[in-house]
């Protein structure tokens, strides 16, 4: 089966081509330099960058696969959830695709599509397992029992994701854009145990997640400190973020006795967060799977690897699909 699948949820343009679980392409363009200046995504900037850049991209991912459309057999589109401008590029593209091919289309849930980076990374994993999705836009916590399609949702952010506050802190800092990576940069060259952040909702059974208040511990700090180490505070931050991230993760195994642990999304890039997580797995005899970074990201392969399974049960969607941008799962 040969599927060919197209990304355009936020800032990151992508089309693959997958044979079953090969990837024959994953071709990314970001829009990271041209949303620097805003210090975050403008959404209709993005909408506008997907529309110029879809068809070269789409281009390049059939030439380096090597494969002529005629070849497709089923077209995969992200639908939600997203920036509902830039959603639409990619679905109307892939409709127009399906239209041209007489191909079935699969809308495919952009949550789902992360949790499916592990599996094109670990091709024999299966339920149950737990995945620890963190990204710009979300952090969740998902069960898998029996199905690598449903998931039930353990805990997620009362309020700021992750990748937000990564954003939000970077900003504050005046590290730059994006803030995950900017941060990251800068911890390197602090002391993690300079300042004492809060980590909040950390008492058993709880599940949730919350950096709001944390965002807001950073701001008064530079409010009260007159001279101030941003590398300190940045190095300070990632692991006041990083320990809430592991302990749920964590904690969340022991209540389910679930021994398969997933990390994806874009904050799963991560150094210091996977190196951590899988020290804490390693002592408390856990299973971790994290993908390499390059799956990590928004990319359109896992968005077509998820699509094939969605396939195999007859998942199909038609060309009544449209963009669902708070979709959940």
């Amino acid at each position: 089966m040969k599927v060919l699948a197209i990304e355009t949820s936020c800032d990151e343009t992508s089309v693959a081509v997958l044979q079953d679980e090969e990837i024959l392409s994953n071709v990314v363009m970001s829009q990271v330099q041209i949303h620097e200046p805003f210090g975050g995504v403008v959404p209709e900037i993005a909408a506008r960058h997907h529309l110029k850049n879809l068809p070269q991209i789409f281009n390049m991912a059939l030439e380096e696969a090597k494969v002529e459309l005629k070849e497709i057999d089923i077209v995969a589109v992200t639908h939600g959830p997203g920036l509902i401008g830039a959603l639409m590029v990619g679905i109307s593209f892939a409709k127009g695709l399906c239209l041209a091919l007489g191909k079935p289309i699969v809308g495919v849930n952009h949550l789902l599509g992360h949790t499916y980076a592990a599996k094109l990374s670990f091709p024999h994993l299966n339920p149950p397992y737990l995945a620890l999705l963190v990204s710009g836009g979300h952090t969740e916590l998902l069960l898998f029992k029996n199905d690598p399609i449903e998931a039930e949702v353990l805990g997620r952010t009362v309020d700021d994701a992750a990748g937000e506050a990564f954003d939000k802190v970077a900003r504050l800092l005046q590290l730059g854009y994006p803030g995950g990576p900017a941060i990251e940069r800068a911890s390197k060259f602090g002391d993690p145990n300079r300042f004492r952040f809060p980590r909040a909702m950390i008492e058993k059974g709880n599940l949730n997640f919350s950096f709001s208040g944390l965002k807001t511990a950073v701001l008064y700090l530079l409010r009260n400190e007159e001279k101030f180490n941003s590398f300190d505070i940045a190095a300070s931050f990632q692991e006041a973020v990083i320990d809430i991230l592991v302990w749920k993760l964590i904690h969340a195994a022991e209540l389910t006795h679930v021994k398969k642990l997933l990390l994806v999304g874009g904050v799963a890039a991560n150094e210091r967060l996977r190196q951590k997580l899988k020290e804490e797995c390693s002592r408390k005899s856990f299973e971790i799977y994290i993908p390499p970074a390059s799956l990590c990201v928004d990319n359109a392969a896992m968005i077509a690897r998820a699509a094939i399974d969605l396939a195999k049960i007859g998942k199909f969607s038609d060309l009544s699909l449209n963009a669902v941008p708070d979709l959940s799962f």
